[in-house]
């Protein structure tokens, strides 16, 4: 499995970017510097991830660190996948 397209496919399909992820790099910034990204976003992205990759997420693990940027986020997936 690729993280990272199966992470930039949840992106443009959560957030609705028509197509946009497709053109984002691991340096790509999300929270902050993505209008489509706020706190609901964030929590449908969450679920998304959980259902994709067959993971939980505690309240407890969720920081704005994750969500900072693409290669972040995909670090967090590949964290939880390896626990």
């Amino acid at each position: 499995m690729d993280i990272k397209s199966e992470i930039l496919s949840l992106l443009d399909e959560t957030l609705s970017l028509k197509g946009r992820a497709s053109t984002f790099t691991e340096n790509t910034p999300l929270l902050g510097a993505l209008p489509e990204l706020d706190s609901m976003a964030v929590v449908a992205l969450i679920t998304s991830m959980e259902e994709r990759f067959g993971f939980s997420v505690d309240d407890d693990e969720i920081d704005g660190a994750a969500f900072a940027t693409v290669g972040s986020l995909i670090e967090f997936a590949e964290g939880k996948l390896a626990a």
